[in-house]
């Protein structure tokens, strides 16, 4: 550390505070009655402020530079602006000993000798607290929490904001050793605030927030006036009764003095974020000096020492950035490392530490206890060497002088080269040029060179045969010490070292540059800040400012420069120490086109290339056998780098052409191949084709392949790779090229097509191979149906091949009414029953009774079908189609009644609901089919019986609900019951005279336990299947012998009566529809032949049928009669109508009778029949 005195100003008024502007450009002064506003710069004074009456004790100056304040034995405080205008003033009952500026808040702290106040510019008033010593010193902590007060008495007492005390630290010497100044270390990295307070008991004390004290009291020499804290609270400045300014540690150890005065020192403050000390003296001096601070430190290799916080020696590991710090606690004057040595001279001693672990740990060896004054310090394993100017000491551990060298000149540079412990040699540069290597053991100096200029920087080479000189001219030299030879010079250089791993290459830096020489060769440089100060590998230990860096520099440079003159194995010594992976290949690559397969194998080693260390260990194998042609094994190299035409031209040149044939068809490179055989050798060019076939075979050129094997015929083999990628347009190419005859590879083609999906093609394929069966699979597999169809049409012995995977196919997709009539074409009639079977269930269960009737209607024609087909299965399916029929049409009834009791509207009038009741009941025998509720149906029957007068049958329906497990509706029922029995016992007779019967004309009850007959003839009444109402219908039947051809073609007749009748009726039969229109009906006094035949036996139980002769049959209207001509084994049912003007028309499918005006309707509403949902374009 060194201190230079910038300026300095003589007073006649005693100086007793000084405060920085936060900016650094002004200091504001208390000198006698004034507050001086100077120059930091230079001292010159700016303006006198003249405001106070008495001596000005004490200035401060606020943290945002905006105000300050003075305060003066006159008890006033002034707070001055920035421009220098006072604009406030505010008194104390006493003298004002100190004031203190908040650095969060600018809140200002005044202290007199009997109170302190607290003022911000936001209060109108200055709250003051008493206290009950004087104060002589105060200052805020960082975060501007708390303020502290050093007083007379001997104590610091911490108060909040408020002014309250919170810590109160009492001192031991008590009254005797009143606190004379106080200041809070402003570091931001300390973990706690820390108070340093020095007193008049000469001590310094160091103390936390808590008033808990940090270490121990330092003993001063002199009363202490101040004490002041660098920006970044490192260093401590302190003056006072010993008239000098001195520098200390945060830690309070003394490290030197800062400037000397004639009387004492009251004041002294560091400049903001700066080294400059300004202090002010008793006699009026203010002086401002400058500090340096100087760098201490040792290299050795990759560990670097230095001082740091200037009582601390931090030691560096280079490469691993790895740090320890070794805590002296006295001012660290001068360090020297060597290997596992490092020596620290402090004030009084000289401490030698060794390293003991891997992990730089140091532990004391020695201690030197004695002063010295040297100003070069140099450690060896055993010994210290002490440089005082011409003299050299070489001391012991132990502290024994060993040896003197005394020189003829001053000593400019020392450095230790080496050696065994006890015997290392040093290297020594003289202020007179003359270089000398001395040996710790040898009393006796070696000269080595004597030059005509000052030495400024020396190192030898790692074998210790070349020498490098930086003279003061800054000329690097380098001289062969063992001929005294000067190998060569290079200007601008401040510093030069060798390469500890390399004994060609070293570095000097110069100028801003770096500079790499390898050998003689010319120099590598790059741009660098600072000098360098090491060489190790390929890392440059460089030092900028005070820190020190290591600097990776890849050797690449030098090491090319070695491969250009075909030098591969100082090459491959200059990678080792450090360059990049392509360096490391170019090197391998030229080693192994220069032959040097040594230095190749290690260069491929260290790139792990399996690849061309196999070609070495190939070529070192040859070798051993007695192979020595340099030629054949450069020719192997250039193959292997693909260098392939120089390859061959060696090949030829040493007679190996077929080492160059085979290099070319391996490569496939055929062309060029058959350019070097020429058209003169058949032989090879059939080998050539060979190999080219069999290449393509293999190779990633797969269209190249099949074009080749398709020229050569080998159609197999190029299909396969064509289907395998998937190239179709070249596939049908080739079957639209092929023989239908050469089936194995049409098939082929046609079996890569139906994988491609190409189902055209696929098709085309087939049809040329004539394979009808291939191609009905290949339409059913590709579910092309409608070509399958086309196909069936013409050849029907397929007929099964297409329907039942087709009727699979749909009933998968949920398409079961197509899949069963698919089934039905299939002739797969037990399938088809199965389908439908299953349907109705799922009809039935998911009551879809409007379906369920459809399908027990189709099941119905099914059995049918199956019926008229097989005889032994006849009977079985006649009883089966009766019953589906009878199911058919309860579930179509009871649909309507469904909907009603579940749905919340109904489409149905009452009557039509009523006639649905009561056929339905009618017609149900016990065993009541799944998904029919006799409740509903009751239910419902009760209602409309109600509405439509029938009070008697709703009665009977409400008992009747009474006797069953009613789920739902029970409420409506009993209320309907209570109030049914308020209506008439009887059933209206318009209800009653529409169940008459048209063949005896008996009024039947609403209800018959007996089925839907008459109850006096047992003629079966015949419905609407739309409304249920009884049609005016007489089914008859034809007399023994008379078939129904024969029966039809005598209706057909037409024999015209007499002339009283007169009708007008038209008969509407189209093929499709039979339906009635019949205006008149015969006159009443002609007996009609069929009525005499509707005559029976009255009283009878068993029913007697109308049969009816030819000449009955002769003398009825085709219009009159309705034919049910069901397919055999059936016969056909034969109606009469006995009311010529009751429209009536039946459906030729399902034979249902209707209305015609409910059927037509329906017809449009639904455009098909409701019954068998027949499309009314269909055929019949």
């Amino acid at each position: 550390m060194r201190a230079v005195k910038v300026w300095q100003e003589p007073g006649r008024e005693r100086i007793y505070d000084l405060a920085f502007k936060p900016d650094g450009s002004q200091i504001i002064i208390a000198a006698g009655l004034r507050v001086l506003v100077c120059d930091a710069a230079d001292g010159s004074i700016i303006q006198p402020l003249k405001g106070h009456k008495d001596i000005v004790y004490c200035v401060a100056y606020a943290k945002d530079g905006k105000r300050f304040a003075s305060g003066s034995a006159d008890k006033s405080i002034i707070i001055w602006t920035s421009k220098l205008e006072g604009i406030l003033k505010y008194t104390h009952n006493d003298t004002i000993q100190c004031v203190s500026y908040n650095p969060v808040t600018h809140q200002l702290a005044s202290c007199s000798s009997g109170d302190f106040g607290l003022w911000s510019p936001e209060q109108k008033s200055v709250n003051k607290h008493k206290v009950n010593s004087k104060i002589t010193c105060c200052g805020w902590t960082n975060d501007g929490q708390y303020l502290a007060l050093g007083m007379m008495n001997g104590v610091v007492s911490i108060r909040n904001k408020n002014g309250e005390e919170k810590v109160k630290i009492e001192r031991p010497g008590g009254s005797s050793s009143p606190i004379w100044s106080i200041a809070w270390n402003p570091s931001k990295d300390e973990h706690n605030d820390i108070l340093a307070v020095a007193d008049w008991g000469q001590k310094l004390s160091f103390y936390q927030l808590s008033g808990k004290q940090i270490g121990k009291d330092r003993m001063l020499t002199y009363d202490p006036c101040c004490v002041s804290y660098f920006s970044k609270g490192e260093y401590i400045v302190m003056g006072g009764s010993d008239r000098q300014v001195s520098l200390y540690t945060k830690d309070g150890v003394r490290l030197g003095t800062i400037g000397e005065q004639n009387t004492w020192v009251w004041t002294c403050r560091v400049k903001p974020d700066s080294n400059f000390v300004v202090l002010g003296c008793q006699d009026g001096t203010i002086a401002c000096y400058q500090l340096t601070f100087s760098t201490v430190h040792g290299l050795y290799k990759d560990r670097y020492a230095y001082r740091d916080s200037m009582t601390d020696v931090m030691v560096q590991h280079l490469i691993t950035e790895e740090k320890v710090r070794i805590k002296c606690r006295e001012l660290v004057k001068k360090i020297a490392i060597y290997r596992n040595r490092l020596a620290i001279q402090l004030p009084e001693k000289i401490v030698i530490y060794e390293l003991y672990s891997d992990d730089m740990k140091y532990r004391v060896k020695e201690k030197i206890c004695r002063k010295f004054e040297c100003n070069l310090l140099v450690v060896c394993s055993l010994h210290i060497i002490l440089c005082q100017e011409k003299r050299l000491q070489c001391l012991s551990f132990t502290n024994v002088k060993e040896k003197e060298w005394v020189m003829e000149s001053l000593i400019r540079y020392i450095k230790v080269i080496g050696g065994p412990p006890g015997r290392e040699g040093l290297l020594v540069g003289l202020k007179n040029g003359a270089i000398l290597k001395i040996f710790v053991d040898n009393p006796f100096p070696i000269t080595l060179l004597k030059l005509s200029t000052s030495v400024k920087c020396l190192d030898m080479s790692a074998s210790r045969n070349k020498l490098a000189v930086v003279d003061e001219h800054n000329t690097l030299s380098v001289y062969d010490v063992n001929s005294e030879e000067l190998l060569f010079q290079e200007p601008n250089a401040n510093s030069v070292a060798w390469n500890t791993q390399c004994e060609d290459m070293l570095c000097f830096s110069g100028n801003g540059y770096l500079n790499i020489k390898a050998s003689n060769f010319p120099v590598h440089q790059q741009k660098m800040q600072g000098f360098m100060v090491g060489y190790n590998g390929s890392k440059i230990f460089c030092l900028h400012v005070y820190s020190m860096s290591a600097v990776e520099v890849p050797q690449s440079a030098p090491m090319y420069q070695y491969l250009e003159r075909k030098l591969f194995k100082e090459a491959y010594q200059i990678a080792c120490l450090g360059v990049t992976e392509s360096d490391w290949r170019d090197l391998a690559t030229e080693a192994l086109e220069g032959l040097d397969f040594e230095t190749a194998k290690k260069a491929f080693i260290r790139i792990r290339n399996l690849r061309y260390l196999e070609l070495i260990n190939s070529i070192e194998e040859r070798k051993k056998r007695g192979e020595n042609d340099n030629e054949l094994f450069l020719a192997d190299v250039y193959a292997f780098q693909g260098k392939f035409h120089e390859a061959a031209k060696l090949y030829k040149r040493t007679g190996h052409e077929s080492r160059a044939l085979t290099m070319y068809t391996d490569l496939r490179m055929f062309e060029y191949a058959k350019e070097f055989v020429g058209s003169t050798d058949p032989k090879s060019s059939r080998m050539l084709m060979t190999k080219q076939a069999d290449w393509a075979k293999s190779s990633k050129e797969p269209r190249a392949a099949a074009e080749m094997y398709l020229s050569a015929g080998e159609h197999v083999k190029a299909i396969d790779i064509i289907g395998e990628n998937g190239w179709a347009d070249m596939l049908i190419d080739i079957v639209r090229k092929l023989d239908k005859a050469e089936r194995e590879p049409l098939a082929k083609c046609a079996l890569h097509f139906k994988r491609l999906k190409h189902h055209g093609y696929a098709s085309e394929t087939y049809s040329k191979m004539g394979d009808l069966k291939a191609l009905v699979n290949l339409h059913v597999e590709t579910r092309h149906w409608e070509e399958a169809f086309l196909l069936v049409e013409k050849h029907p012995q397929f007929k099964c091949d297409v329907y039942v995977p087709y009727a699979q196919w749909l009933a998968e997709n949920d398409r079961f009414e197509e899949a069963q009539k698919a089934f039905h074409k299939a002739g797969r009639q037990n399938e088809a029953v199965k389908v439908l079977e299953q349907l109705t269930h799922n009809a039935v269960v998911e009551n879809r009774f409007n379906d369920a009737g459809y399908y027990y209607w189709m099941l119905s024609m099914q059995c049918l079908d199956i019926a008229r087909e097989s005889e032994e299965q006849r009977d079985e399916m006649l009883k089966k189609f009766e019953r589906f029929q009878h199911l058919a049409e309860l579930y179509h009834v009871y649909r309507s009644i469904q909907r009603y009791t579940d749905e919340p509207f109904s489409s149905h009038m009452p009557e039509t609901l009523f006639n649905l009741c009561r056929f339905l009941l009618n017609n149900l025998t016990k065993d009541i089919p799944p998904g029919i509720s006799k409740v509903n149906t009751l239910y419902t029957l009760a209602k409309q019986s109600r509405n439509l007068g029938a009070y008697k049958l709703a009665r009977y329906s409400y008992e009747k609900l009474q006797e069953l497990h009613i789920p739902r509706f029970l409420e409506s029922i009993e209320l309907g019951s209570l109030t049914i029995r308020s209506k008439p016992f009887h059933d209206s007779e318009d209800l009653i005279e529409g169940m008459m019967c048209y063949r005896c004309s008996t009024n039947n009850p609403l209800l018959n336990n007996q089925g839907s007959v008459c109850t006096n003839c047992r003629q079966p009444f015949i419905y609407s299947a739309s409304s249920y109402e009884v049609l005016p219908l007489v089914q008859f039947y034809l007399e023994e012998g008379i078939i129904d051809e024969e029966a039809l073609s005598l209706i057909d007749l037409e024999v015209p009566h007499t002339d009283q009748r007169n009708a007008r009726g038209q008969d509407m039969d189209n093929g499709e529809l039979q339906s009635l229109r019949i205006d008149d009906g015969l006159d009443d006094a002609e007996e009609d032949p069929f009525t005499t035949k509707m005559s029976f036996e009255q009283g009878g139980s068993t029913f007697v049928p109308v049969k009816v002769s030819r000449s009955v049959l002769r003398s009825m209207s085709r219009r009159d009669v309705l034919i049910k001509r069901w397919p055999r084994p059936l016969k056909w049912e034969y109606f009469r109508s006995l009311l010529p003007d009751v429209s009536i028309t039946m459906c030729p499918t399902c034979f249902k009778m209707f209305h015609s005006e409910d059927y037509e309707l329906l017809v449009l509403q639904h455009n098909c029949c409701p019954y068998c949902r027949r499309a009314i374009d269909e055929p019949n």
